[in-house]
């Protein structure tokens, strides 16, 4: 799909896309270090919100930006963010910033000085600066040492990045409308399998300060939200698509929650199984305990046990919801509306 600012736009070298929904307190300081790393290189700072309730566009309509919502709240989701700024940017590289993080600065003349030497590149990140590290994903995510977050090529640009236009017209779409998370890998996906590249620097790019709720809090609240569902939809889109082994072969926790289903399977079976009750209630307890006693050995903390099994099952459970949930185009323009074109305050 083509962006709807594309045929008439002056020329712009770098957009930076900020997503945001009911970031009132971090808001400021993305759209200010947005504005800051845009006047280094040359380009705009689009906001595309997903119709947030608290001041987010009133505080952002102070800035020189452009201002784009979500036509229809029942739309949101993490997908269709990216997007939405997407189709209403001009120029010829875009970065995608989350409303709770800060640009730094430094690093956009980096990575456009990359991408310019490396024109099968289409996507280029740097290190992210984490601002809350006592949260048990963070730790967790530390302790997993996730191989795209370190320098080099890298199959993915989780936590944003800066790609080319040309690059993500040939895959079809910046993000899809439908996922309620992984879009970042579902792009490089579709971006691998037409054999662009993606690669990490060793620059810091971004400050990131995240979630601060309780992490069970915090699962729940990706329930309700559906963002526990994105490898499900992701999935379900490549289905029948060129990237679809990729997306099979590059999901290390797809087989992890695979394996999470047929364990519920064999729970399941246990009870139909014909022996004593007491034999039942025996086999069932040791069986369903197994997962935890082998994360608090691996880990050395029964905490850490149970809430990387609870949140295998939450994400077990998600990945079907995911792949059951029906889907509309993700090459439609998505429905929205402009608050702020002009360039001025």
């Amino acid at each position: 799909m083509m962006p709807l600012r594309e045929a008439n736009a002056a020329p712009c070298t770098v957009s930076i896309v900020i997503k945001a929904l009911n970031e009132e307190k971090r808001i400021v300081a993305a759209v200010e270090s947005a504005l800051a790393a845009v006047q280094r290189v040359g380009g705009e700072v689009v906001l595309a919100d997903s119709c947030s309730s608290d001041r987010t566009v009133a505080l952002a309509s102070a800035y020189p930006i452009r201002i784009v919502q979500l036509a229809r709240a029942h739309e949101r989701c993490c997908g269709v963010g990216p997007q939405l700024g997407y189709q209403h940017s001009a120029g010829e590289f875009v970065y995608i910033l989350d409303g709770d993080m800060e640009m730094l600065p430094g690093f956009l003349p980096e990575a456009l000085a990359f991408m310019r030497a490396h024109p099968d590149a289409a996507g280029v990140g740097g290190q992210v600066v984490e601002m809350n590290t006592s949260s048990l994903e963070y730790v967790a995510r530390v302790e997993r040492g996730l191989g795209h977050m370190q320098a080099g090529a890298v199959d993915r640009l989780d936590m944003g990045g800066l790609y080319r236009r040309a690059a993500v017209q040939e895959a079809g779409y910046f993000s899809d409308r439908n996922l309620h998370s992984y879009e970042e890998f579902d792009l490089a996906m579709r971006l691998h399998a037409r054999g662009w590249k993606l690669w990490r620097l060793d620059i810091d790019s971004v400050r990131h300060h995240g979630h601060d709720a309780p992490p069970y809090q915090l699962l729940v609240r990706r329930w309700r939200s559906r963002y526990i569902c994105g490898l499900g939809e992701v999935l379900r889109a490549a289905w029948g698509e060129s990237h679809l082994g990729l997306v099979l072969m590059r999901v290390r926790e797809l087989r992890l929650y695979v394996a999470v289903l047929v364990w519920w399977a064999v729970l399941l079976a246990i009870w139909a199984a014909p022996m004593p009750w007491t034999a039942r209630a025996l086999v069932f307890s040791g069986i369903a305990a197994a997962p935890v006693l082998l994360m608090a050995w691996r880990k050395r903390s029964a905490r850490k046990a149970v809430f990387s099994v609870v949140s295998w099952c939450f994400n077990a459970a998600g990945l079907v919801r995911g792949l059951l949930t029906p889907q509309r185009s993700a090459r439609a323009a998505i429905d929205s509306i402009e608050i702020r074109n002009a360039p001025g305050p």
